[in-house]
């Protein structure tokens, strides 16, 4: 197993308590020590006691007691300790706590604030004790923290913003007051937005095995065709169809679009190209305003979600149409995003394709070659920025109906 890096230059060298055997991560600074070796540590601070509940009166504010009192529920408990007495409780340096938390993306805290509970020092030490138990190194840990943090926060502000506008849409009321009522209304949908949270995760792992691990192979293996192993992603470990669909002249209509009909323009153009990549069995890797990045595991597959992508968008009465592009290749997966020369040579495509079409490269086109299912129309040579001369060729529908969407 391979270790972490060396422990933080924080460590506490002559702390009375040890690491424990074969710990990968920086041991315990106790309370109050500065981290210099050879120098005894500070007393530790006195606990904090829990603050004392305000007293009941007729002028107490219902909406900032409403905001307490979630605080606590989403919290698990009331805030009573500082972030040196967190780091202390879990056995592990201010230093290395304080990374957790960045990755985390959480707020630089001062170390006279009271801004933790005992469920954070769970927390740390729950992660802390997968590095030292050696089955993750601090970095692979640091990194996981950071994709959970900043999935989760991108999750809850789309939640919060979901429920707002369903809020005013259907009540009525302004934006503001809406924003006030869900202090209040929240604690009702916590417990099934977090059972709907585990149940996806684990779905979602699942099928993310299944993707990035037991059928890597077979997607190298059916990449191998037409190369000669000089290629540019050659080097790279996974073989997807990598497609963009990018809406025709958002720009100059979102200018005539006031915030609320763009906000449903963005949304329709969202939902309808997440339910098409779904069910074509592809992954919707990420949405940059008009765009999406998506990926299949095989090119027929990447084709199907490309060209019904083209059709929906072509036949929506609220959506202008869309270019489409796809190229089958060779990737690296990070930070739940893709990179390579595959991905970057389906973005120029796309700039040259037709509204309402899909274009490919010839060496995509060439493992679609003799299925019937696709028309492949080749087009004249294009020089294109990065990769030189390149043959693009229109992606059309051949036999068959293509994806079939309930």
């Amino acid at each position: 197993m391979t270790t972490a890096s060396r422990p933080d230059a924080d460590a506490d060298a002559d702390t009375a308590v040890p690491p424990a055997p074969k710990a990968v991560w920086q041991p315990q600074e106790l309370p109050g020590s500065n981290g210099h070796p050879g120098e005894r540590p500070d007393p530790a601070p006195a606990p904090v006691p829990a603050p004392a509940p305000a007293p009941a009166s007729a002028s107490a504010d219902p909406h900032r007691e409403a905001i307490r009192a979630l605080e606590i529920e989403l919290l698990g408990a009331e805030r009573t300790l500082r972030r040196r007495e967190v780091a202390a409780r879990a056995g592990v340096s201010l230093l290395s706590a304080r990374k957790l938390w960045r990755a985390m993306g959480f707020p630089n805290i001062g170390d006279e604030d009271v801004a933790f509970t005992e469920k954070d020092k769970e927390a740390l030490t729950t992660i802390i004790e997968l590095v030292r138990q050696e089955q993750l190194t601090e970095d692979a840990a640091i990194s996981i923290t950071r994709a959970v943090g900043q999935m989760t926060d991108r999750m809850v502000v789309w939640q919060i913003e979901a429920i707002v506008e369903e809020m005013v849409v259907q009540r009525g009321i302004p934006d503001a007051v809406a924003r006030k009522a869900l202090v209040s209304e929240l604690p009702d949908l916590i417990e099934p937005l977090e059972k709907m949270l585990v149940y996806a995760w684990r779905r979602q792992m699942n099928a993310a095995v299944q993707r990035l691990a037991l059928r890597a192979e077979s997607g190298l293996r059916a990449s191998e065709e037409g190369r000669d192993g000089d290629e540019d992603d050659a080097p790279l470990p996974l073989a997807r169809a990598v497609g963009f669909a990018d809406l025709v002249s958002y720009t100059s209509l979102s200018r005539q679009m006031n915030e609320r009909t763009l906000a449903q323009l963005v949304q329709r153009f969202e939902n309808k190209c997440a339910e098409i990549i779904s069910v074509g069995g592809g992954r919707l890797v990420k949405t940059i305003g008009d765009e999406v990045l998506y990926i299949a595991e095989s090119p027929e597959a990447g084709a199907e979600i490309s060209l019904a992508l083209a059709k929906a968008f072509t036949e929506d009465d609220l959506l202008p149409s869309a270019r489409v592009s796809m190229v089958w290749g060779r990737i690296l997966s990070r930070l739940g995003d893709i990179y390579g020369p595959t991905v970057n040579l389906a973005a120029r495509l796309t700039s040259l394709a037709e509204p309402g079409t899909v274009l490919i490269d010839a060496m995509t086109a060439s493992t679609l070659g003799g299925n019937e299912k696709f028309v492949l129309i080749p087009q004249q040579a294009r020089t294109v920025r990065g990769f030189g001369e390149v043959h693009p060729v229109t992606l059309a529908r051949g036999t068959g109906s293509g994806l079939v969407l309930d």
